[in-house]
């Protein structure tokens, strides 16, 4: 078990890990001057079993807070202390603040310099943090009166801290080894040492490794594990790791850096995650601000860019993107906090969710939609949702170094998950994990927009659609190989047909007779750029620049072979767009009471409210909702409404 301390300077957190394990963790000579801890100390204290507690001390100086918040990660519990005599100060709030934001649940409240206070004065005392405590996850935690000085309470203390220890549960070995480095020093005769606690997975002796940050490989020579020689370091345990390289002299490894194996993802300068605004702060936090931002050992600066609002108020939490001006060496799950920019004050923390946030829309509804599912915290989750709402597919080697997966433990996930798999180029169908991955359901959307766009290149006079284009017209955007596996999949089946002149609709056909096929496919643009908003029939005149008429008679003919449906006196819609559209209104119409609202869908589908309005109607007419009062209940499922089927052909 791995207890940190936690404090106001000078309430006796130094001095009560003395007298628990015999060690003084202030090693630096400015620290025995000044009588106080300006980095961090590291103390033992074996219990029965073969159990040993890790001690980390921590600063409690406010000019600290930055060495208090690198000696936090991957800790199981807490010593939050607080001076009889002194009662809760600054440091202690901001110390507590930073524990529930970090999500510690586990430890105990220490009132110290008991000898030097009434009994009285220690309940009050005691009374007042346990209300502070109350409000966080912290709360009902044990209290332990205590003296350095006379010794009183710390057998029960001690006794205490070993019966938790003992019943503390092994971190499952899962994941790659990933250790936050929070001591990185040199020792004669053995070279390179890193300290830090093991946050994931695990390591042996003589297993090649990777400084993240520091960009360099090296080897573990050899390991302490909780104080002891081990040939294993594994997730929990507080490591020492011995390192030989040749490029470590070159290329020192310092605190913040990460330690793991094998090679992971790349260090990022962004990623998306929640934020959580602490509710002690005394304004809101606005889109861009500068902050700091404490992830593992490291500190670095950035700035906040708020995804799902403008400014975030005290107490609440949303989506945001850190965009960083050093890169950071982060994982999905990952917890941390920001401060201020002059690095005086705790604002909040939260989560890292996505470490390959998109280049562009990263505040679009679809993106947050996307990062919901992210949130789960169980991958197997995670991906399924992710495949419902991603339409081009799942990075399937993202997701796994996203979320830290060894490459056995994705292999296993990818197998379980229904999914079509589609390998990069020049990789063998198989179940490599740098596959795409899309839901079965997305998949047959991609397969019937390319056959609609077969028939719409046959309606308008083309002797064939080459195999690359026959997603073109789509509002996704596919790699190569995923365009021509739909292709050949269509091909295969008798669907389409390829010739020289490329693909054709498969089979006796419905002749499609269009008067105009030259305007047809202008206006078949139009609608295919607009998706599932697309303009009115004046507009799309205008754009094109065509006589109104002539446009709305092309229209009319293209809905008699549904190469368009009308759902509303202005406005038509390709099949695929009114598909989309419905399907998104049975998602949400099976959450919650099962009812529609006009603005849940407005809001779900981003296409405003008016064509929101036109939408609903047009579902009422064709019977796949009855409207309730305000509102809407299902009447089918998508499939069952035969106006959503693509172009018909006989």
């Amino acid at each position: 078990m791995i207890l940190a301390t936690a404090g106001h300077v000078d309430h006796g957190k130094t001095s009560l890990v003395r007298a628990l394990t015999g060690v003084d963790t202030d090693r630096l000579p400015e620290e025995k001057r000044r009588g106080l801890t300006i980095d961090l100390g590291f103390a033992y204290m074996p219990v029965a079993d073969g159990v040993t507690i890790g001690f980390v001390d921590v600063p409690g100086h406010e000019r600290f807070i930055h060495n208090m918040l690198s000696g936090l990660a991957g800790i199981d519990a807490v010593l939050l202390t607080v001076a009889a005599d002194d009662g809760a100060k600054p440091q202690t709030l901001e110390h507590l603040a930073i524990l529930d934001l970090l999500q510690v649940a586990a430890g105990a409240l220490v009132i110290t310099k008991i000898d030097r206070v009434t009994p009285a004065r220690v309940a009050d005392v005691a009374g007042e943090m346990q209300q502070l405590l109350g409000v966080t996850r912290l709360a009902g935690v044990r209290v332990f009166p205590v003296s350095a000085h006379t010794g009183a309470g710390l057998a029960e203390l001690k006794q205490y801290l070993a019966a938790a220890a003992r019943a503390q549960p092994l971190r499952p070995v899962q994941g790659n080894f990933r250790l936050a480095v929070d001591r990185a020093f040199s020792l004669p005769g053995a070279g390179s040492v890193v300290t830090g606690t093991a946050l994931s997975g695990q390591l042996r002796t003589g297993e090649a490794v990777h400084a993240c940050l520091a960009g360099i490989a090296a080897r573990a020579r050899m390991i302490h594990a909780q104080n002891s020689q081990s040939e294993i370091a594994r997730a929990g345990h507080r490591c020492a790791i011995n390192l030989a390289g040749a490029d470590l002299r070159d290329h020192p490894i310092r605190r913040g850096d990460w330690i793991v194996a094998p090679p992971g993802a790349e260090p990022v300068r962004r990623f998306d995650a929640t934020l959580l605004l602490h509710r002690s702060c005394a304004r809101p936090l606005a889109h861009w601000t500068p902050v700091h931002v404490h992830l593992g050992a490291a500190d670095v600066t950035g700035r906040v860019a708020l995804l799902d609002r403008q400014t975030l108020a005290p107490g609440e939490s949303g989506f945001a993107q850190l965009v960083l001006d050093r890169p950071l060496a982060p994982v999905c799950g990952d917890r941390f906090i920001v401060r201020d920019q002059s690095a005086r004050a705790t604002l909040g923390g939260g989560s890292v969710l996505d470490i390959f946030p998109p280049a562009r829309g990263r505040g679009k509804p679809e993106r947050r939609a996307e990062l919901a599912m992210h949130a789960r915290t169980d991958a197997a989750s995670a991906l399924p949702g992710l495949l419902e709402q991603m339409r081009e597919g799942v990075v399937l080697e993202r997701f796994a170094v996203n979320r830290n997966m060894t490459g056995a433990e994705a292999a296993q996930l990818f197998g379980q998950v229904p999914m079509k798999r589609v390998p990069p180029a020049g990789a063998a169908q198989g179940t490599g994990v740098q596959a795409r991955g899309f839901s079965t359901a997305h998949w047959e959307d991609l397969r019937r927009d390319a056959r609609a766009a077969v028939q719409r290149g046959a309606a308008a006079g083309a002797r064939g659609l080459p195999a690359e284009e026959v997603l073109s017209m789509s509002t996704v955007r596919l790699p190569r190989e995923a365009v021509l596996m739909i292709a050949d999949e269509l091909v295969r089946e008798g669907t389409l047909r390829r010739d020289a002149g490329g693909l054709h609709m498969g089979g006796e056909q419905q002749a499609i007779r269009l008067s105009a096929p030259a305007l047809w496919a202008k206006v078949d643009k139009v609608l295919q750029a607009g998706g599932t908003r697309p303009p009115t029939v004046n507009e799309i005149a205008e754009q094109i620049r065509e006589p109104v008429k002539a446009v709305e008679s092309v229209l009319k003919e293209a809905a008699h072979y549904k190469l368009a449906l009308r759902v509303s006196q202005t406005r038509y819609f390709t099949a695929a767009a009114v598909e989309r559209l419905a399907r998104l209104a049975h998602e949400l119409g099976s959450e919650g009471d099962h009812r529609i609202t006009a603005a849940a869908f407005r809001d779900r589908a981003g296409v405003g409210r008016n064509v929101s309005i036109e939408v609903l109607e047009f579902f009422d007419r064709v019977k796949y909702t009855r409207r309730l009062g305000d509102a809407r209940v299902l009447l089918r499922q998508p499939g069952e409404v035969a106006e959503f089927a693509p172009p018909r052909s006989s």
